[in-house]
């Protein structure tokens, strides 16, 4: 494993993007999120507390999901990407005075979770824009009990490669940066102190009926982390 990866992102851009907080989870996201929580079926053990790591950009719907499949477990939610959106968190995610869930379940916690308090670890299309993937990685396992298990998802190399193809034939910068491959990925989690990193892929194919809502549907993605990016508008 390269001890310098992600090699094209910018930091100072990626902790701009990082602080700006989504009024509406991308739908992409709310998509992956449904994928990833159908495989919790093959959790044999619940655990008592779980964690979503950023859910207003990992998805609001989909830490519904989370919640329903362990309904009787704590959650805690962990927003990191500005004070503003653990605010706004505190507020999407608090249950009503009115609901039946106010007083069949705990509230949820909201902050960084305690050293080995909770059992797993939730976290939707975060790392791939994250400057210091192998630090978060090592927050994640600080949060995790032992024997409790992480579950995230990241976009991969493959990610816009129509996108990239023609900023290369058109002899541009690169239209983002590297995405990091899962073999790495898995390295990394070994470092961290992880075992037995299972990794899957999924290709998804989205269409656009115009060119102004395949950039709406970027816009809401990410932004290019290249340091070598177009420095205006392109």
């Amino acid at each position: 494993m390269s001890e310098h990866l992600p090699p094209t992102i910018d930091p100072v851009a990626a902790a701009r993007w990082h602080a700006m907080v989504p009024e509406v989870s991308p739908w992409l996201h709310e998509e992956v999120a449904q994928r990833m929580q159908e495989r919790l079926q093959w959790i044999v053990q619940a655990p008592q507390a779980w964690c979503d790591w950023d859910p207003l950009r990992g998805g609001v719907q989909g830490h519904g999901l989370v919640g329903q499949h362990f309904e009787q477990a704590a959650s805690h939610i962990t927003e990191t990407s500005s004070p503003a959106g653990e605010a706004l968190a505190r507020v999407r995610f608090a249950k009503p005075w009115w609901s039946p869930a106010r007083w069949s379940t705990a509230a949820p916690r909201f902050g960084v979770p305690p050293e080995g308090s909770v059992q797993m670890l939730w976290s939707n299309m975060a790392l791939h824009m994250a400057a210091d993937p192998q630090a978060l990685i090592t927050q994640w396992h600080r949060a995790l009990a032992v024997d409790g298990y992480l579950m995230f998802s990241c976009l991969g190399p493959d990610t816009l490669r129509e996108l990239h193809a023609l900023y290369a034939e058109l002899g541009w910068p690169a239209a983002g940066h590297a995405m990091t491959d899962m073999h790495d990925w898995g390295d990394m989690l070994v470092h961290a102190g992880f075992a037995e990193p299972v990794m899957d892929m999924e290709r998804i194919t989205l269409t656009f009926a115009t060119p102004e809502r395949l950039l709406q549907e970027l816009r809401g993605l990410g932004r290019n982390l290249h340091p070598q990016r177009f420095p205006a508008l392109r």
